[in-house]
């Protein structure tokens, strides 16, 4: 005997098919008789068609149709979701030949008549308790625009789902006004204009991380009405990207609608990836919107860079940010209905606006992370402490901005160079200090302390120059972080000991003289030649050449200089410039007007 899995009764192992072709009505066992009772005995003939033992051809039916559902059952179901009035008739039943709409989907009531034909179908099924139920009306699947947008979204999905995201992504502006310290898209910024006038060109967005470029994009395509396409370059390949131009193809020439296909991390792209835009950008087949936070000049390749616009964003100020946080307390008030803890005040606000360095996304960051700290449920515990405005600045903690790959990484040793350059010894400090604390390779930093010593140092203390190779030698042996001492100390010598480019501004002279037409090329004089050779000794090299030391004090009276150069000076007397500073000169005469 097995059990049903229907009706939950016995049934014959041999008969469970038929039993469940029966609608669950014939082949049970009797538990209170013996397992063959319930077949009729031999030469016992009846009307009832399911009493009948099962004929040959249902015993050899293939396996599949043990999971198709029964035809009792399925007449069930299908009186129980006829319940509009194109399906039934005045008593109920249902129409024969009658095909449901589209937009008569499960659930779909359109008529009081239709909504009470529902309510008795479900009142009949609950009346039979073998019968099953009509499934539960379907909400209407959402129609958005295929953007990945919230827009049509059951309100309670929508408010779930945006209420599990980062507050950083729950914040993004929907419309070009809402966006701060980006004079771009301002009133009367230049990508405002254009998207205004329906000129939206392809362009290459280049900013920091939390600058806006992503919320740009979005807000850019809402305006606009074009169908939008977001991608990131480092989980996408070509033949995904291929895919998408053509469909953007098929869109514009069904519908005459764009598509604005927005490549966040561009410059993760390869050059050869990179080609794949070309043709599409240039055809006007897409609108390319690409964000990069690495110089678009060295990381996107020049053909699809001359077939974009660039626009740079600048870091968000201090103030932006603030606005940016009292926006986002004030949208979560409402949504939460509960009040801001007074530890986050308008000091506070402050301290995350300077902690962020014009990142809008890590000040949002540190703000939830402020509002979960602060919401917490105060502890039961009386050896715990309360919590205090100096326990949330010590829970922010935020690495160091910098790349070792990217602009930070030249940006950050150039500043150290003319800090030095400069003689101002405080900042090559702080700046060392910075790349040191960012993990920025110290051999990197070495390196171009020994150029340093040569190229500003240089004649004026050359002694400089082996304090520097002697630090390069230490730090490569010893290490950090202990070789941030000899760094420390062979910059501050650096910054400290008299300049002079004489000698670089010498070899840079050279250096332009050989541009010009024929200089470089100018034949050796003879007597400078070298003769190693019987050949050339015949021919004269070198045999006209004075020996400096052989004469009284190295004085001898010899050209080397080619012909065409002679009298040409390319060492300068002066070890520095011989141009005026107008801010020295004002400041020197307030200096003695006080």
């Amino acid at each position: 005997m097995v059990v049903c899995p229907i009706c939950n009764r016995g049934v014959k192992a041999s008969e469970i098919n038929d039993h469940i072709d029966s609608g669950c009505q014939a082949f049970l066992l009797d538990e209170t008789k013996d397992p063959a009772s319930s077949s009729p005995p031999n030469g016992t003939h009846t009307n009832n068609p399911q009493s009948q033992p099962p004929s040959s051809t249902q015993k050899k039916r293939s396996a599949s149709t043990f999971f198709q559902t029964p035809a009792a059952k399925r007449q069930a179901l299908t009186t129980a979701w006829a319940t509009t009035p194109s399906q039934t008739n005045g008593s109920g039943a249902v129409k024969a030949g009658v095909k449901r709409t589209y937009d008569e989907g499960p659930g779909h009531n359109s008529s009081p008549a239709g909504a009470e034909a529902g309510a008795g179908a479900n009142a009949a099924a609950a009346d039979n308790q073998d019968a099953p139920a009509a499934p539960p009306a379907e909400e209407p699947r959402p129609r958005d625009g295929g953007n990945g947008s919230l827009e049509g979204m059951p309100l309670t999905k929508r408010s779930k789902n945006a209420r599990t995201a980062p507050l950083a992504e729950r914040m993004r502006p929907d419309t070009l006004d809402d966006v701060f310290g980006q004079d771009l898209v301002g009133p009367n910024g230049v990508l405002r204009s254009l998207i205004e006038s329906d000129r939206l060109p392809s362009m290459i967005l280049w900013g920091g991380s939390g600058t806006g470029k992503t919320t740009i994009a979005r807000c850019i395509a809402r305006r606009v009405g074009s169908r939008f396409i977001e991608l990131n370059a480092t989980s996408t390949g070509v033949a995904e990207c291929k895919k998408l131009f053509v469909e953007a193809a098929n869109e514009l020439a069904l519908t005459g609608r764009r598509t604005i296909i927005f490549c966040d991390e561009i410059h993760r792209f390869s050059k050869a990836q990179q080609d794949v835009f070309l043709k599409p950008v240039e055809a006007g087949t897409i609108t390319l919107i690409g964000a990069t936070t690495e110089n678009p000049s060295f990381r996107v390749q020049a053909p699809l860079l001359s077939r974009c616009r660039t626009f740079t964003l600048q870091p968000l100020t201090e103030q932006d940010i603030q606005r940016i946080l009292v926006r986002a307390l004030q949208q979560e008030t409402e949504a939460e209905g509960v009040p801001v803890s007074p530890l986050i005040d308008q000091e506070l606000i402050q301290y995350l606006s300077a902690f962020a360095d014009g990142d809008a996304r890590t000040a949002l960051n540190l703000l939830e992370l402020a509002l979960s700290l602060t919401n917490r449920p105060p502890s039961s515990s009386p050896s715990e402490p309360p919590l205090t405005k100096e326990a949330i600045k010590a829970a922010l903690t935020k690495t160091l901005v910098y790349d070792r790959a990217g602009d930070q990484h030249y940006d950050t040793i150039s500043a150290f160079h003319k800090s030095v350059r400069g003689s101002d010894a405080d900042a090559a400090l702080y700046y060392l200090a910075r790349m040191l604390q960012s993990g920025e390779d110290p051999l990197f930093i070495a390196r171009r302390m020994v150029v340093i010593a040569s190229e500003d140092v240089g004649l004026a203390d050359s002694s400089l120059l082996p304090l520097a190779t002697a630090t390069y030698t230490a730090t490569q042996q010893i290490g950090m972080p202990e070789a941030r001492i000899p760094l420390a100390h062979c910059a501050v010598a650096l910054c400290l000991a008299p300049k002079s480019t004489r000698a670089y501004r010498g070899l840079n002279n050279a250096l332009a003289a050989l541009q010009e037409p024929g200089v470089a090329s100018l034949p050796v004089p003879v007597h400078l030649r070298n003769a190693p050779t019987r050949l050339m000794r015949d021919l004269g090299y070198g045999k006209e050449y004075k020996y400096p030391p052989n004469y009284l004090n190295g004085r001898v009276r010899q050209d080397y200089l080619p012909e065409q150069l002679l009298g040409r000076r390319f060492l300068e007397d002066r070890d520095l410039g011989l141009e005026i500073d107008p801010d020295v000169e004002m400041a020197e005469a307030e200096a003695d007007a006080k």
